[in-house]
């Protein structure tokens, strides 16, 4: 028998019909993600011959270099889907403050936050790299937005999702109603459904956390990775590690094949709160984690209860198989919270 193609298109179609009075203006906004998720995608494709690798020479709202292809990838996002009166606002990973969209008519009805592209230091070294994205619906009345449009914990989420630019392009997405990964054909410039319905396997296999920074780690998180990688426990099979540096390839990876991510605060470090932005990373992943039967953590608390304080907030970070990160929790009670 023939499989289905299903495009991504038809996807977020099928998804609204469940929502009897719908607009179609939320569709649209995801369909206007996923176009521009095929542009930035080829731009990196031909990013050597175009020679838009390397720095820009500018530095971001967080003191780090930016990527020319960061650059390239805010921009893609923000001209594709400002249009059409679709949005509010915009607020960007590289961007100080939110980028309000005038609103004449009244139609801007969500808000639209991103990393523009994770992992962007590997780009370099050809390591794949992601684009992190979440939508909320505008919460305050009138044609103004206003901070807490943008500043809402990440339980009254819309949507969220990421896509990962590596050896293919794959865009995964959910609303709620579970977590759907669709794959670019380059041939027919078509992201096609190929991964329906996907769950953490019940059996992880895979831990991803940069040992280097260990001598900054807290004992309960030192504790955590010993126990990892079986040695709190003799009988216990320990994970492979694998770690590259870039958020979203180690979250997608972990996803497929079970895992934990972590990147815990620096206790005697210079990231006491970690190093990963709550409202456009953190955020995002949290609600395609526990949509994939997955946890996710600060190590205190649900990522998800979390209301940011202000928009480039940052978080330790534990996420992947419920019970792997909720052994985190344990032990950082244990031994941090005494």
């Amino acid at each position: 028998m023939i499989p289905e193609l299903i495009t991504i298109e038809r996807h977020i179609t099928e998804q609204q019909r469940r929502y009897p009075g719908a607009r179609g203006i939320f569709s649209a906004l995801l369909t206007d993600i996923a176009l521009a998720a095929k542009i930035i995608a080829h731009e990196i494709m031909h990013a050597g011959l175009n020679t838009i690798l390397g720095a820009s020479g500018a530095v971001n709202v967080h003191g780090e270099q930016q990527q020319k292809l960061d650059l390239f990838a805010d921009q893609t996002l923000i001209r594709v889907c400002r249009a059409a009166g679709r949005l509010a606002a915009i607020a960007s990973e590289e961007n100080d403050d939110i980028i309000r969209i005038p609103n004449e008519t009244g139609e801007g009805r969500y808000v639209l936050v991103y990393d523009p592209l994770d992992g962007s230091s590997n780009i370099d070294a050809n390591v794949s790299t992601g684009t992190i994205f979440a939508i909320y619906r505008k919460i305050t009345a009138g044609p103004e937005t206003h901070e807490q449009d943008v500043l809402q914990p990440g339980r009254s989420l819309a949507a969220a999702g990421y896509i990962i630019y590596g050896p293919s392009t794959m865009f995964v997405y959910s609303t709620g109603q579970g977590v759907y990964g669709f794959t670019l054909d380059q041939s027919v410039g078509e992201f096609l459904l190929s991964h329906d319905d996907l769950r953490f396997p019940e059996t992880p296999l895979y831990y991803s956390i940069n040992q280097g920074y260990e001598k900054y780690w807290s004992e309960g998180v030192r504790r955590y990775v010993k126990w990892l990688q079986g040695m709190e426990n003799g009988d216990r099979k320990p994970l492979g590690a694998r770690y590259t540096g870039s958020l979203v390839m180690d979250f997608h990876r972990n996803l497929l094949n079970g895992g934990v991510f972590a990147y815990p605060g620096e206790q005697h470090g210079n990231h006491p709160y970690g190093k990963l932005r709550l409202v456009y990373e953190c955020i995002p992943l949290a609600f395609i984690a526990e949509q994939a039967g997955g946890y996710a953590s600060n190590g205190r608390a649900r990522i998800l209860d979390l209301k940011p304080e202000h928009l480039h907030q940052r978080t330790p970070l534990f996420i992947g198989n419920r019970a792997l990160v909720e052994q985190a929790e344990r032990l950082i009670a244990e031994y941090d919270d005494r």
